[in-house]
Order: C-alpha cells, then sequence, then structure tokens
C-alpha cells in the first residue's frame, strides 16, 4: 500500500475519495479495469495522491456494499467478486481493491468501459466492443498467481489419488518420476508472470489441490448444488451441496448419479458398458473443466424425471445452441483441462458433446441432448424410463444371477439384454429379437433355451395361433415386485 500511495495514477492505478460511501463512479472504473489489463484501486485518496481517508465507522458498510454489488448482475454484468482490504497508514484508513484482468468482457449499468492512460472511457461501437473479446480469446482467470499460496495449502492425500490415477491412466507417465511439487510445476500450477515479476501457486492448483477452507477463502462463493426434483418439484426430494476440490467434487457428482439415475443395457462389442456413466462422465467433467469460476453464478446439475439439466457459469465463445456436428470446441480452463486428461477423466478437447450424442439416442429411446452457449452454459440431458426402469433391470439382473448358474458374466450380460429385450416386446420370434438386440441368431437360440429352462420365458400361441415368446407368470410377479 505505501508503494502505490508513491506512484501516480495511470491505466493500472487509481485513487478515488471515499470518505463515507463508495464513489458513484466506482463500477465504471473496476468494469474498465476488468475489461483491460486490472489494476489498483485506493479509495480514501484524492487524485493527486492526498490521503485523505475513510471514516472508520462507515468502512464495513461500505466493503459490504462493495462485495455484494460486485455479486449482482444488475451493477456488474457478468458478476465479479471482489474483495477488498483495508488498512490503517499515519492513523487514516484506506480500502484497496485488487482487480484482476478478466477472460469476459463485462458491462455496468448496460455499457461497457475500458481502461486508458486518461481514466475509463464507454466502448459503444460494435467494432470495438469485438476487439476486446478478441484480445481476451486467450485470457484465463484459472493461471490468476496467488503468492501467498503455499505447498501447504493443498490436501495431502490427493497426491496419492492423483499418482493411482494417472498410472492406471499409463503407467509411463512421465510425472510419475517427479516429487508432488515438481508435478505441479510441470502441469503449469505454478508460475512466473513475466510483465508482473509474480510468482507462485495459480487458482487452478488451488481448485485441484487444495484444502476446502483455502478454496472458500478464495472463491467463498464456490459450489455444485446437485438437486433431485422428481416427487417436489418446487424444492427437491434430495440435495448434495459440493464444496471441495475439483478432483473430489467429481466423484461425488458421479455418485450423486449413480444415486438417482438409471443405467441401462448396452453392449460395446463384445463388452457391457454403462450407458449412464459413458455420458454423465462427460458432463460431470463438462461442468468442471470449462467453468469460469471468477463468476459467482451458481452452478447446478438437478435431476427431473425426464431430464437433468444443468447451468454453468461461461466464458462464452459463441452465442445459443451448439450444433454437434459443427462446432468448434475452445478451451475455457486449459490448465485444468490438461491435468484431467492425465487422470483419465477427460478426453480430447471436445469430445464431450459428440460422446453425449453419440450414447444419448439409447439411453434416452432416441432423445436427444441440448447444449446452449452464452455468459450461462447450459446442457439439457433427456432421461427415459425413469426409476421405474431402473428397477426393472435390476430385477432382470436379479431374475438371471439367481437362476442360471454356471454362467459368465459376459454370457449373463447377453442373457439380460434378450430378457429385457423381449420383456419390452413380447410375442417375438427369434430374427425379430436378432434385430432388437444385435445378438447374431445362433447365440440368441441358445439364450431362449437357457432362459426357458430357468422358467423366466416360455414359448406360447395365443389365439391368433402367431407363436411368439412371453415372460412367464414367476418373472412378471418379479418385476411387479420391483415397479
Amino acid at each position: 500500500m505505501k508503494r502505490l500511495l508513491k506512484e501516480k495514477e495511470g491505466i493500472r492505478l487509481e485513487f478515488k475519495e471515499a470518505r463515507t460511501a463508495l464513489p458513484g463512479n466506482l463500477f465504471e472504473t473496476i468494469c474498465s479495469m476488468l475489461n483491460h489489463d486490472g489494476g489498483d484501486i485506493v479509495l480514501g485518496v484524492s487524485d493527486d495522491g492526498t490521503v485523505a481517508g475513510v471514516e472508520h465507522a462507515k468502512m464495513e458498510t461500505m466493503v459490504s456494499n462493495l462485495v455484494n454489488l460486485s455479486n449482482n448482475p444488475q451493477k456488474l454484468d457478468p458478476p465479479f467478486i471482489l474483495f477488498p482490504q483495508t488498512y490503517e497508514i499515519d492513523g487514516k484508513w484506506l480500502i484497496h481493491i485488487q482487480v484482476p484482468s478478466s477472460s469476459q468482457v463485462h458491462k455496468t449499468s448496460g455499457i461497457v468501459f475500458n481502461r486508458s492512460n486518461d481514466g475509463d472511457f464507454r466502448v459503444t461501437q460494435p467494432q470495438q466492443i469485438a476487439e476486446i473479446y478478441n484480445r481476451k480469446r486467450m485470457h484465463y482467470t484459472e493461471g490468476i498467481i496467488y503468492p501467498g499460496l503455499r505447498f501447504e495449502d493443498f490436501k495431502v492425500d490427493l497426491f496419492p489419488k492423483v499418482r493411482n490415477l494417472i498410472r492406471s491412466n499409463n503407467p509411463n507417465h512421465p510425472w510419475l518420476a517427479l516429487t508432488d511439487q515438481q508435478m505441479l510445476e510441470k502441469a503449469g500450477l505454478w508460475k512466473r508472470d513475466i510483465n508482473s515479476t509474480q510468482e507462485g501457486y495459480t487458482l487452478a492448483a488451488a481448485l485441484l489441490l487444495g484444502k476446502d477452507e483455502v478454496i472458500q477463502q478464495l472463491l467463498p462463493f464456490f459450489k455444485i448444488d446437485a438437486l433431485v426434483r422428481i416427487e417436489d418439484i418446487y424444492r427437491y426430494d434430495d440435495r448434495e451441496y459440493i464444496q471441495t476440490n475439483l478432483i473430489e467434487a467429481y466423484e461425488q457428482l458421479m455418485t450423486f448419479v449413480g444415486k438417482h439415475l438409471p443405467d441401462k443395457f448396452y453392449m460395446e462389442g463384445d463388452q457391457r458398458v454403462s450407458l449412464r456413466n459413458k455420458i454423465f462422465r462427460e458432463i460431470a467433467a463438462n461442468l468442471i473443466v470449462h467453468r469460469e469460476y471468477m463468476n459467482a453464478y451458481p452452478c447446478t446439475f438437478i435431476i427431473y424425471s425426464d431430464r437433468v439439466e444443468t447451468e454453468n457459469a461461461n466464458n462464452p465463445h459463441g452465442e445459443g445452441p451448439i450444433d454437434p456436428e459443427h462446432f468448434a470446441p475452445f478451451p475455457k480452463n486449459p490448465t485444468i483441462i490438461k491435468f484431467f486428461m492425465q487422470l483419465g477423466r477427460v478426453d480430447e478437447l471436445g469430445s464431450g458433446i459428440l460422446n453425449v450424442n453419440r450414447f444419448i439416442k439409447e439411453y434416452a429411446n432416441g432423445g436427444s441432448s441440448q447444449f446452449i452457449e452464452g455468459n450461462v452454459f447450459k446442457m439439457i440431458i433427456p432421461v427415459a424410463g425413469e426409476k421405474i426402469e431402473g428397477a426393472i433391470e435390476g430385477a432382470i439382473e436379479g431374475a438371471i444371477e439367481g437362476a442360471i448358474e454356471g454362467a459368465t458374466k459376459k454370457v449373463k450380460d447377453k442373457l439380460a439384454i434378450l430378457l429385457k429385450a423381449i420383456a419390452e416386446n413380447e410375442g417375438k420370434k427369434v430374427p425379430d429379437y436378432v434385430v432388437i438386440t444385435k445378438i447374431p441368431r445362433s447365440s440368441i437360440e441358445r439364450y431362449i433355451k437357457q432362459l426357458r429352462e430357468a422358467n423366466l420365458i416360455d414359448f406360447r400361441d395365443k389365439a391368433t395361433l402367431i407363436g411368439g415368446y412371453y415372460l412367464t407368470s414367476k418373472m412378471k410377479q418379479k418385476l411387479k415386485e420391483k415397479s
């Protein structure tokens, strides 16, 4: 603070008198610094550097108002929470606001401001606004340096987990030979800013590996709000606040998904895979690696009876619905993305949307997902079958497990696929089930024999004398009990 008071006002330094209240033009300066290269604002100092001070009795209210207004989209759009500090210099109180350069373009009262040596100026021409957007395309707030952040602020027990995840993804990964500190440096989580000469761990480092209290100190608004709204659509049936490092936040969100969303039988080649995990690991990773973390807009993950909807603060590079067939992916947090790629939780950039659209038609009976770009990124993922379908699939698996002994897991998976196909399409014959299940005819005939011997299906003519396979009363009772 004493160093700043010796300097003259400039493009990165602004003095403002503020004896008893926030200056009327304060947010014009905040907005312009966010849109330019950041800077420092000192309240309680006249333009010529004379320290007038802030009334101590008014200071707490001023600081509180400043924090609340910076999180209010009516005042600053998109919001960007600031954390002013107070200092006493020679018996006079000052308020210091450090404003970083933002990755987004901000407005105050609906107007874009930019910064020059002459102060703050309005930007009204579309071409000038476009130039600001273009300049910010390669700026990422995940790289903000916190010189006070120490290695001791990281969660020690995360490092063995990180190494195990890396090893399972690539046993010969070069990071495995490094110390924990060296690994953080190699991952780009420690850096030195050549322009400002600042050096230290970054916001990305804190988010990925920080202790919970450290993350809350840096970003008190950070959380993922996961809710279920099936019975009670106005409040919630179940809720989980996820407020921890990104590595464990991903795991907690996937546990929530497994608790509340049904899975479906699906064969990829000759392997049974979980469609639910295939789809929602991409959704969970998208929420985490593409979020604009300096924006206080809440991140939500809401499960409804027929869909999942998510909202997330975003640094947009476009506006409106994304066409999965024709879109150019853009990294929002490249360092965090890179780290998640080493853990095997993210594939190449842009693969998330493609993978979701690849599997969603099978999972949601032909439904399609929506991805909507903007300051808030929205995803709408259809869900078919609700909880009853998940219960029915559980009953089918349980029936096979209890009635057919000696079969391998692979065979049981295919038996379950066939039994489910018969449950949903009774009265069909072998050729029909070949088409429905995509299982070879010779295998279908063998599996049907096993299911009939287990008294799970039988062959009936019905009144039409057209033969077909049906569930037995024993199997139907199992399904009824589950549903």
